[in-house]
């Protein structure tokens, strides 16, 4: 398996995992972000694809701006949470994978011959830091709700 194929099987299964998330979430606007993050890891699976054969191209991502809006949703409706310890777990894991996927972007860029390849390497090896770090606010905000929608800790999501 070269490094383009195990790249995209780490987005596809970064996918599925995200996926799988979403649907043992309870709490809509966490279902949102978690869908967002799967359909991130499927974006980068087709411009590592893409990159295989010509010059990749990747879209510019909204995802920390969409979900500061999601967690401003979901502070406005005022309904109360009562997560599992577990989800915490899982998130964890999550971020686990993306700080992996982060790590082996950023060694394989320095691996790749062509610039265009090295670019969207430490492009993805950026996106990956981003979702760690929202990530990062799912699983605080998962822990302590409500202090941390008070607090509006989220706010700071755009200056990842």
């Amino acid at each position: 398996m070269n490094i383009f194929e195990y790249a995209m099987k780490m987005e596809k299964d970064g996918e599925e995992y995200y996926r799988q998330l979403a649907q043992q979430t309870t709490n809509k606007g966490l279902q949102t972000i978690l869908t967002m993050l799967a359909d991130e890891e499927v974006k980068h699976y087709n411009a590592i694809e893409r990159m295989q054969t010509k010059e990749p191209h990747m879209t510019k991502t909204t995802i920390l701006t969409d979900a500061k809006n999601i967690f401003v949703q979901i502070k406005e409706s005022g309904e109360s949470f009562d997560f599992d310890i577990k989800q915490t777990e899982l998130y964890r894991k999550a971020q686990d994978i993306e700080k992996e996927s982060r790590d082996f972007y950023t060694a394989k860029a320095n691996e790749v011959t062509k610039e265009y390849q090295k670019g969207l390497f430490l492009k993805l090896a950026d996106e990956e830091r981003k979702h760690y770090f929202l990530l990062d606010n799912i699983i605080e905000f998962v822990s302590r709700p409500e202090n941390w929608l008070e607090n509006a800790e989220f706010y700071h999501l755009e200056e990842c």
